[in-house]
């Protein structure tokens, strides 16, 4: 299988119902849920302990939503009859699951730093490229029909990465920074 296709070798590429610039405000929207795809790769890549087997499943289930969201994205119009595939239940699911890991959390007052164990850090990565890929959402939204699911599906995915890097922190031992500056900004 040839993998190059020269077609976009003149900045332009194809999507669902036609072609566009490579620097189109959809690609860059589901061209940055590729790169969190990629991120999110990476961290079940470094969950290697056994006491990660409940999220590495989750992050592998969610792998493949990221999927599902950027072909959303990729439609310039959606066919007579079609569907979109992100759906308000998955975003109901991740809410479950982000309050199964707030659980295990400490109580949480202040902002906290990016970081801790390195599995945490990657999980930090996947929530800041996660909050672009849904401003580029809402960017493309403004200016195109697409699936207002995939917005909120990305809104509570990030919440859930924050949620998970805590997790990750908690379950290696490793206490939060505290943003020393903050005030607080977190409430029960």
């Amino acid at each position: 299988m040839v993998i190059y296709t020269r077609t976009g070798d003149a900045g332009q590429t194809s999507v669902i119902g036609g072609r566009v610039g490579k620097d189109d405000v959809r690609v860059e929207a589901y061209g940055t849920i590729d790169e969190l795809n990629c991120f999110v790769g990476q961290a079940r890549s470094l969950m290697e302990d056994d006491k990660f087997d409940d999220v590495r499943e989750q992050l592998l289930e969610i792998q493949h939503e990221l999927f599902d969201c950027g072909t959303d994205l990729a439609f310039i119009k959606l066919a007579d009859g079609g569907k979109y595939m992100v759906t308000n239940e998955m975003a109901k699911r991740l809410e479950g699951w982000i309050d199964d890991l707030q659980a295990e959390n400490p109580p949480l007052e202040k902002f906290i730093l990016p970081g801790g164990s390195p599995l945490a850090s990657v999980l930090h990565v996947c929530r800041t490229v996660c909050r672009r890929a849904e401003r580029r959402a809402v960017t493309l939204g403004r200016n195109a029909d697409i699936n207002p699911e995939a917005v909120i599906y990305l809104n509570r995915l990030s919440d859930y990465f924050f949620a998970l890097a805590r997790t990750a922190n908690t379950r290696a031992g490793i206490t939060d920074v505290e943003y020393i500056r903050s005030k607080k900004v977190f409430r029960d």
